[in-house]
């Protein structure tokens, strides 16, 4: 493959890689998708391919919906050990970030929302809402009709507005309400975590990395007991994180997030969802293999001091 040809490919590699995980929910899956698809377009008679950007968005696509349909996928989302994979602000998988809808596709709500949707509502959503395809190419990438297309934008965008818990936050004021959160849970005071928390607050966790399945808590009284009780520093717990963490608050998928840090490296991270000035849901993740590509998106980022210098 001459110079030219791959020069080709790497100028749409980023966009091919944020698709690929708006679609998957997972940098690794993204990354492996992607090099899938270089290696068609290396096999590929590229002489007869009349729009490359058409034709590797066609392919990456098709790749993610045969993971998406694949046994062992829809088993394992199925029965809830799966959550989307952090990314840290500025990552160029994110993508772009223009619109409001641009940013919400890519949030831990939305992707955890998508799942509920068929692969190819999912798919058509993303390449609507996301990278503002027109349906008729929508429908050439998906080999569906235009009106299936219009159909599945439909549908999709009916059940994400449906589950939304509200419209775009400030980043400001969210990380000021996380920061307050983080006062609270360091108080040991739970009616002052309640206090923060919506009606119909959840929270979801991988127990640290080592639950079988992730636990998932409702209620105001239960988020709070969760959250107290995690933030709550043992001998047991800073063994496990290998230290003492620090513990910042940073930008993860466009929401503030908790991270806790020990040697420059993120043994966990808690993203929030805020609402009308309060905490409408928690999700806490430190499955190594899920904090990967964060680990090293942070050892090239510059943070903010932490907010607790020593947990």
């Amino acid at each position: 493959m001459d110079s030219a040809a791959i020069d080709r490919f790497e100028a749409g590699r980023d966009r091919l890689a944020s698709l690929a995980y708006r679609l998957l929910g997972s940098a690794a899956d993204a990354e492996d998708a992607v090099q899938d698809t270089f290696l068609r377009w290396q096999a590929a008679d590229r002489e007869r391919v009349k729009v490359p950007e058409a034709w590797l968005t066609k392919v990456v696509t098709n790749l993610c919906l045969d993971q998406l349909r694949s046994a062992q996928a829809r088993h394992e989302r199925a029965v809830g050990d799966w959550l989307p994979e952090p990314l840290l602000e500025g990552d160029s998988m994110l993508g772009p970030a223009d619109t409001f809808e641009q940013r919400e596709s890519v949030s831990l709500a939305v992707l955890t929302l998508l799942e509920r949707l068929s692969p190819a509502e999912r798919a058509a959503y993303v390449l609507r809402e996301a990278f503002s395809y027109p349906h008729a190419e929508i429908a050439g990438i998906l080999d569906i009709t235009e009106s299936a297309s219009q159909q599945h934008v439909h549908r999709a965008r009916i059940r994400v507005a449906a589950e939304r818990r509200g419209g775009e936050v400030d980043p400001a004021s969210a990380r000021r309400v996380v920061e307050e959160f983080l006062a609270a849970a360091a108080s040991g005071r739970t009616d002052r975590l309640v206090a923060l928390l919506t009606d119909d607050v959840t929270a979801v966790s991988d127990g640290a990395g080592l639950a079988r399945r992730l636990l998932r808590y409702k209620t105001r009284e239960r988020v709070a007991s969760y959250v107290r009780a995690g933030f709550k520093p043992t001998p047991a717990k800073r063994r496990l994180a290998g230290g003492s963490p620090a513990i910042h608050v940073a930008l993860v998928n466009g929401s503030p997030a908790v991270l806790a840090v020990v040697d420059d490296r993120v043994v966990g991270a808690v993203a929030f969802e805020v609402s009308d000035g309060k905490v409408a849901s928690l999700r806490g993740i430190a499955a190594a293999d899920r904090l990967a590509r964060l680990n090293e998106a942070w050892r090239q980022h510059e943070p903010d001091a932490p907010v607790i210098n020593a947990w």
